[in-house]
């Protein structure tokens, strides 16, 4: 039986989770026989995809401005590549894509209540945008998928809907890359971690704030963020608010990691922070996990779906909770276990074999929709 042609439209993917999606999902649908999977990406990207694709025909387009590649690469370029190559189906692992040519399936993993939290013009207007052209989006796509049960429900609740046939929850995953170290004789005493790329909605203030806090009683504690500082103004923010603390020498900005960098990170920290306000899902939560790591994270979003009860849970943005949080892990070593050791087994749950099937699955039946089905 010939397989189904499937082009992925990966020009979105430049960093963090859509980069960590297609890292782990390619290689997986790229062995299913019944699929013939190829990617678009721009040629900015090239190089990144280069090593992410393997034996999939990569397409590598003109780089151009986030507002030329969603108004007209991708309303056109993407269309003609994907009837060049006889495509049955596109398949944009971002919030929006093409709204003509071949049937979409498009993944909705941004949370539209960014706006909620940014002040600043511009972005929200960027916000405004996205949640326009996530709706245009899904009036054309064949199948929606949403990564968590909270985006769905957010989704739904943006545009005043209560359920639509074409949604699916499919969780991501967790790779065998984060896995804990043979011992914890290598973690080092108080270091607090934080991984995410450096957004407004992700909160850090709040981390920084309570270590601040708990500075006094705990002086040798340190924070390290792994994370690209894609928000450049709220990055700065950051660091004048670890100057003002006078905690500036305990907080380390590292920068954009490698996930082996990232895993080796997590099995040398002492407890990881999660206080992001706005997530569809939260991956790093679950390497933390994975990595035998105790979390704090906000009791927000999709933390508390993706956590479980393996996390210790706290109020967003609510400093002095997650001071507190974190100090019951540095003096209580018998709980600081018992929060690894749940984190483990909730990790587990969670499987990127798991979210490529069910993403087949999904792909299979839009490709070729059954009689009186919505085509």
């Amino acid at each position: 039986m010939k397989p189904t042609t499937i082009l992925i439209n990966a020009v979105h993917a430049k960093s963090g989770g859509g980069v960590n999606y297609l890292r782990n999902m390619l290689p997986r649908l790229a062995a299913m026989p019944e699929l013939a999977c190829h990617v678009a990406v721009q040629r900015d990207q090239a190089a990144l995809f280069a090593e992410l694709v393997g034996p999939l025909p990569l397409h590598v387009l003109p780089s151009w401005s986030p507002l030329a590649t969603v108004l007209v690469q991708e309303q056109w370029a993407i269309p003609r590549l994907a009837k060049s190559i006889g495509a049955d189906l596109v398949f944009s692992p971002a919030n929006y894509g093409p709204l003509w040519g071949v049937p979409s399936v498009i993944m909705l993993r941004n949370s539209f209540n960014v706006v909620d939290i940014e002040l600043r013009f511009k972005k929200r207007l960027y916000w405004t945008a996205v949640k326009i052209l996530s709706w245009l989006s899904f009036q054309t796509c064949r199948r929606a998928i949403t990564v968590s049960r909270h985006a769905c429900a957010g989704f739904l609740a943006a545009f005043g809907l209560t359920a639509d046939s074409r949604f699916a929850v499919v969780h991501h995953g967790v790779s065998p890359i984060f896995s804990p170290p043979p011992d914890d004789s290598g973690r080092i005493g108080h270091r607090l971690l934080a991984v995410s790329d450096i957004y407004v909605q992700k909160n850090l203030e709040t981390a920084i704030a309570a270590l601040a806090q708990l500075r006094a009683t705990v002086p040798d504690i340190s924070l390290g963020i792994a994370g690209k500082p894609l928000d450049q103004g709220y990055a700065e923010r950051l660091a004048a608010l670890a100057q003002d603390l006078g905690v500036a020498d305990r907080v380390i900005f590292l920068g954009g990691r490698s996930a082996a960098e990232v895993a080796d990170l997590y099995r040398k920290a002492d407890a990881f922070v999660f206080p992001s306000l706005v997530e569809t899902f939260g991956n790093p939560v679950l390497e933390a996990m994975a990595s035998g790591l105790p979390v704090v994270c906000s009791n927000a979003a999709a933390m508390p779906e993706v956590a479980g009860e393996a996390a210790l849970l706290v109020k967003p943005g609510d400093t002095a909770d997650m001071a507190a949080a974190i100090k019951s892990l540095f003096d209580d070593r018998a709980l600081w276990r018992r929060c690894a050791e749940r984190g483990l087994t909730r990790a587990a749950q969670f499987g990127w074999d798991r979210t490529a099937e069910a993403t087949a699955a999904i792909l299979l039946a839009a490709s070729h929709p059954s009689p009186g089905e919505n085509p």
